[in-house]
């Protein structure tokens, strides 16, 4: 059987709150040892970083997807395998059109335009993949307020929500994964 893909989109921030760190790192240590590929955006730094720290730490393989003009500075020198590309965009579409799955950790902007891209992809029919959203200690509890607000003044249809699942915890989405892939 061939392993599945997961894509994790967060934050490169090594001055975020230490439990987001923490995640990072015991995320990425639970899909390696479900034999489940990390793939995300490369960098060494933040919660990206302890990411593809924990997998690594648990014998996982991770797949970095970064921009040349980041490499330098930013890549992380113990990935499974590299994709250097000329843009952010071809980042994007490269981390998820060779991904099983998706989840938006917190992060800052980067982030939620990553997330906010899935979404759309999966509501235009573009991707076919589980979205989950880890609202770690309520983090994205004022994205999801907004959606609600959208959703009231008929920016979006409440069908939209079909599109993610929202989590709490890293093992909810850890068995929420084990239903899905």
């Amino acid at each position: 059987m061939t392993s599945k893909r997961i894509c994790v989109y967060c934050a490169s921030s090594d001055i975020c709150d230490r439990k987001f760190l923490d995640a990072g790192r015991q995320l990425g240590e639970a899909l390696a040892l479900m034999n489940v590929t990390v793939v995300y955006g490369g960098a060494q730094c933040g919660v990206m970083g302890a990411l593809a720290d924990g997998a690594l730490s648990a014998k996982g393989k991770v797949i970095g997807w970064i921009p040349t003009f980041m490499k330098s500075e930013a890549l992380h020198p113990g990935l499974t395998e590299v994709h250097e590309v000329e843009t952010m965009h071809i980042r994007k579409h490269g981390m998820m059109m060779n991904s099983d799955g998706l989840i938006a950790l917190p992060g800052g902007t980067g982030t939620l335009e990553e997330l906010m891209e899935a979404i759309t992809w999966k509501r235009l029919d573009l991707i076919h993949m589980p979205i989950f959203i880890a609202n770690l200690d309520g983090f994205y509890d004022p994205l999801l307020d907004l959606f609600e607000n959208m959703f009231n003044e008929r920016f979006i249809s409440r069908d939209l929500q079909k599109h993610w699942v929202v989590v709490k915890t890293i093992d909810e989405i850890i068995e929420q994964l084990k239903l899905m892939l």
